[in-house]
C-alpha cells in the first residue's frame, strides 16, 4: 500500500555517511515530535536527480527554514558512501540537506513508493517523491507519474504547498 496524507510514516533504519564512517538511523527517532521535509529519487548521480531535484531544494532551503522545518532530507536506494558523496559533489551538504542511503530499499517499500525499470538498469528504486511531515504524520506528499519528472515533487512545489 503506498502512504497517502494523513499516515504516519514507517519507521525502519537508512544509513547516513558521517566523519567516522557510515552510520545507522532510527527513522521514527528523527520524525518524532518534528518538522521535517523528506525527498526521494531514483538515484544518486542519476540525469534529473542530479541537475533538477536535489538542486530545487538547495535553492528552496532558505524558504523551508522560514516555515520552521526542522530538516530536509534526501533519501535514495544508494549505499551511504555514494550518498556522502554525491552530497558533496551537488552542494546538498553545504546547503544543509541531509543525505540518506536506503541501500536494500527496505524503508522506500514500507513507503509504497518503489519501482523497477530493468531496461534502464533500475531495480528496486525509489519513485521521485517530496512530502512534507509534522511527528511523522504526512500533511503534504506529491509523487511524480514518471522517474523522468520533477514539478510536483520539486522545491519550489512543496515550499508553496506548507
Amino acid at each position: 500500500m503506498t502512504i497517502a496524507t494523513g499516515d504516519n510514516l514507517p519507521g525502519g533504519t537508512v544509513l547516513e555517511m558521517t566523519a567516522e564512517g557510515p552510520a545507522t538511523v532510527d527513522l521514527a527517532a528523527k520524525f518524532k515530535g518534528r518538522k521535517v521535509v523528506l525527498f526521494g529519487l531514483p538515484g544518486a548521480y542519476t540525469g534529473v536527480c542530479s541537475t533538477a531535484h536535489v538542486p530545487s531544494f538547495i535553492r528552496t532551503m532558505p524558504q523551508f527554514k522560514e516555515k520552521g522545518v526542522d530538516e530536509v532530507i534526501c533519501v535514495s536506494v544508494n549505499d551511504p558512501f555514494v550518498m556522502g558523496a554525491w552530497g558533496k559533489d551537488t552542494g546538498a551538504n553545504e546547503a544543509g540537506i541531509t543525505m540518506m542511503g536506503d541501500a536494500d530499499a527496505g524503508f522506500i517499500k514500507a513507503l509504497g513508493l518503489d519501482f523497477t525499470a530493468p531496461p534502464a538498469g533500475l531495480i528496486n528504486r525509489s519513485k521521485r517523491f517530496a512530502l512534507y511531515a509534522e511527528d511523522g504524520v504526512v500533511k503534504v506528499l506529491e509523487v511524480e507519474e514518471s522517474p523522468g519528472e520533477c514539478t510536483i515533487s520539486a522545491g519550489e512545489s512543496l515550499v508553496e504547498k506548507i
